[in-house]
């Protein structure tokens, strides 16, 4: 059973690119209500053998798009994912039309705690926390070489 999730890490200020040649932002930076940030999205198994295809997938509400439900149910992967709050909202407001609500299951979602250990092991890398690596390249590296030590 795979579990995904996302870590967003704020930028420490040299990752930032602050420069005459770089402009405001350096690459991989996204903007947030928080400043400079960069996302991790990770995908882990509770058993810890990694697999190409996993049989159920669980995850948090930022995977909660149409389109990516659709893209499960076409490969025959079961899912576990929370609806926001607006697409809620926007099925009651369609009444009808709205269609039927996506199955939740409480007691499989409980399980997803398997993706935040996973990130709280790898927020333990100082590089990783504060996200010093000035360029996406340097920064996947740390975040793969720490997750290789992790799983080693």
């Amino acid at each position: 059973m795979a579990r995904v999730g996302r870590l967003h890490r704020r930028a420490c200020p040299s990752a930032r690119g602050r420069g005459p040649k770089r402009g405001l932002r350096g690459p991989a930076l996204g903007r947030s209500r928080g400043g400079l940030t960069s996302k991790i999205h990770l995908a882990c198994d509770g058993s810890g053998r990694p697999r190409k295809r996993p049989g159920h997938v669980i995850g948090d509400k930022g995977y909660s798009s149409k389109a990516i439900r659709t893209w499960l149910r076409r490969r025959g992967i079961a899912h576990t994912i929370p609806k926001r709050s607006d697409q809620v909202a926007n099925r009651a407001r369609r009444g009808s039309r709205g269609g039927r609500p996506p199955i939740f299951d409480k007691q499989v979602y409980r399980r997803r705690n398997v993706v935040e250990r996973c990130f709280n092991r790898l927020k333990q890398w100082r590089g990783i926390a504060t996200r010093y690596g000035k360029t996406a390249q340097s920064y996947q590296a740390a975040v793969t070489l720490a997750s290789l030590l992790l799983w080693a």
